[in-house]
């Protein structure tokens, strides 16, 4: 009989997520109901939203139950089907969890994948995938960006920033980012054509160190990681600048909250706009954006780059590879 282990959510993280707050368990592979279809996964996805989920209060998402496996966007491979609408050997990116298989409906997909196509199987798990469409309809919808307009992206060495990147010199943008090391500095700027970027960890006053590598100030700014950076671009935003909030990796381990910008005023004071993403609240925009994306990929205009790990017994320890900066791309867990 074909066993499932999973990771389940044994106790609630308090900051930085430790082993023993989850337990690798091991049960029978489920029996799709009526209406439900069972996958084998093949690749993991490993995000920091995945951190908010895991809290009591939950946000966006509903929080994890204790015991419960750990939700997650996974490429499976549809094995049984009680859904006329999802075939047996075909491969899909959903929402499932951190296990071998996974029982799901047709609520949780988000796309089927192309049968026999020519592009990389983890591509649809960043590039082609939410990660994609989320950089590409926040920056174009909220940020909407002009040519020749100063975009600056926190967190931009990281999934979001690279892709949003990427784009916004698609769009004719002059991009600016920041990182937390020199090495992450100069890949920006070498190999993804920055036109500058800011060591966060060294710059000293962060506003002051962003008007330097932003003499005329800042037109969008694409939102990662939120904390001080936020306060620190208010300081320096043009008139009618856009501000497009996409994560805050800065605070997702802390266990009380931070302060608030401080300055909030410059956002009347230059008549700008601050709003928040979520991906579903796009969701008649997603299959254009795949279509685009994936043209931008094959003309080499857009790429994504993924740390595609092997070590599904230590899910726990690759999880903390998003908060101490060890991962090097898109961070995912292959199970073939």
């Amino acid at each position: 009989m074909t066993m499932n282990r999973q990771w389940t959510l044994k106790r609630r993280p308090q900051g930085v997520p430790r082993d023993d707050d989850f337990e690798l368990v091991e049960g029978q592979v489920p029996e799709p109901g009526e209406g439900e279809f069972v996958t084998r996964n093949l690749i993991l996805s490993v995000d920091p939203a995945q951190r908010g989920w895991m809290d009591e209060g939950g946000n966006y998402f509903p929080p994890i139950p204790l015991g419960a496996p750990v939700s997650a966007g996974v490429i499976g491979e549809v094995i049984a089907s009680r859904n006329p609408d999802f075939a047996i050997g075909e491969r899909l990116y959903a929402v499932g969890s951190w296990s071998e298989y996974s029982l799901l409906g047709s609520g949780f997909v988000f796309r089927k994948l192309p049968a026999g196509g020519d592009i990389p199987l983890a591509k649809y798990n960043s590039l082609l995938g939410g990660m994609g469409c989320s950089a590409l309809i926040a920056l174009r919808d909220i940020g909407k960006p002009r040519a020749g307009e100063t975009l600056f992206i926190s967190g931009a060495a990281g999934n979001m920033g690279t892709l949003a990147g990427q784009i916004g010199k698609i769009f004719g943008c002059r991009v600016v980012g920041s990182a937390g090391t020199e090495e992450k500095c100069r890949y920006l700027e070498n190999e993804l054509s920055f036109d500058a970027t800011l060591n966060y960890r060294t710059a000293g006053d962060l506003s002051a160190a962003l008007k330097g590598v932003c003499p005329e100030g800042i037109d969008i700014y694409y939102d990662n990681v939120g904390g001080p950076m936020l306060e620190a671009v208010l300081d320096n935003i043009k008139l009618h600048a856009r501000i497009v909030m996409n994560g805050s990796i800065a605070e997702y381990n802390d266990t009380e909250p931070r302060p608030g910008p401080r300055n909030l005023w410059n956002l009347l004071v230059k008549r700008a706009f601050i709003e928040g993403f979520l991906l579903p609240d796009f969701a008649d925009k997603i299959d254009d954006a795949l279509v685009l994306l994936e043209e931008w990929y094959r003309e080499g205009r857009l790429d994504a780059r993924e740390d595609v790990r092997t070590d599904f017994a230590h899910m726990p320890a690759v999880f903390r590879a998003l908060f101490d900066g060890s991962n090097t791309g898109k961070l995912m867990v292959s199970l073939e």
